[in-house]
C-alpha cells in the first residue's frame, strides 16, 4: 500500500484527469482506513491516452517538479477539418478540400521544431483571474489568452494517409499540442484539428512503466 511516492497510470480514453485522481483516491483511501491525499501533475483530456504521474500523500507538495518536465506524444491529426476546442469534443467545421502530400506536410512539421511561440486553446486549464479558461470559454465568454514560448524538441511524421497525419512530438512543459494541431493545419492551409493524442512520456517516466485503472479494481 502507498502512503507517499508517485504513482504511474495510464490514463483511459474517455474519463477526466481529475476523475483518475478521484477514483485512485478512492482505493487507496478504503485500504488506508482513511483519506488519503492524491494529486496529479498535469491535466490530460478526456479524449487523450497515456500516462499520468499522480503524487501519493506527502509528495503532493513536489507537484510542480513532475509537472515541469519534458513530454512525448503521438497525435492524429484530422486534416481538412477545424475545431472550436481543437479536438474531437468541440464543434468540427470543414475547412478545406486540399489534400497535402507528404512532401508538403514533412517540410510544415520541420518549420515548428525549437523554440517557438504558440496561443493555448481558449478550452484549456490555464487561470484567468481564478478561474479556468475552458469554463469562461463553456459559458460563452470571449477568452484571450497570451501567446507563450514552448520548445518543440522534435517532430516526426509518423503515418500519413489523408485525412490522418500521425506526429510524434517531444516537447517542453506547457505544450499544447491542439494548438500545435491548428497551426500544422494553417501551415498546410488545410486545417486541422487533434483527433486522437496519447502521451508516450514525462521525462524518463514511460507510460511502458505504468498501471491501469483496472490494476487497482477500477471499471468504472
Amino acid at each position: 500500500m502507498i502512503k507517499n511516492g508517485i504513482i504511474l497510470i495510464d490514463k483511459p480514453l474517455g474519463l477526466t484527469s481529475f476523475g483518475v485522481v478521484a477514483r485512485i483516491r478512492r482505493v487507496l483511501s478504503q485500504q488506508h482506513g482513511k483519506k488519503v491525499k492524491v494529486g496529479h501533475t498535469g491535466t490530460l483530456d478526456p479524449f487523450a491516452t497515456g500516462l499520468m504521474i499522480l503524487t501519493i500523500g506527502q509528495e503532493c507538495r513536489n507537484a510542480e517538479k513532475y509537472s515541469k518536465l519534458d513530454k512525448i506524444y503521438t497525435a492524429t491529426l484530422q486534416l481538412g477539418q477545424t475545431s472550436t476546442t481543437g479536438d474531437p469534443e468541440g464543434e468540427i467545421t470543414k475547412f478545406s478540400d486540399k489534400k497535402p502530400t507528404r512532401a508538403e506536410a514533412k517540410s510544415a512539421l520541420s518549420r515548428f521544431k525549437g523554440k517557438i511561440t504558440q496561443k493555448p486553446p481558449a478550452f484549456s486549464a490555464i487561470r484567468i483571474n481564478g478561474q479556468r479558461a475552458y469554463k469562461l470559454a463553456r459559458s460563452g465568454q470571449k477568452v484571450e489568452l497570451p501567446d507563450r514560448q514552448v520548445t518543440i524538441y522534435d517532430l516526426e511524421l509518423v503515418g500519413y494517409q489523408y485525412p490522418k497525419l500521425k506526429i510524434r512530438a517531444h516537447v517542453s512543459s506547457g505544450t499544447y499540442i491542439r494548438s500545435l494541431a491548428a497551426d500544422i493545419g494553417k501551415t498546410l492551409s488545410c486545417g486541422a484539428y487533434c483527433k486522437e493524442l496519447r502521451r508516450l512520456a514525462i521525462a524518463d517516466y514511460k507510460v511502458s512503466q505504468a498501471k491501469t485503472l483496472i490494476d487497482f479494481g477500477i471499471t468504472n
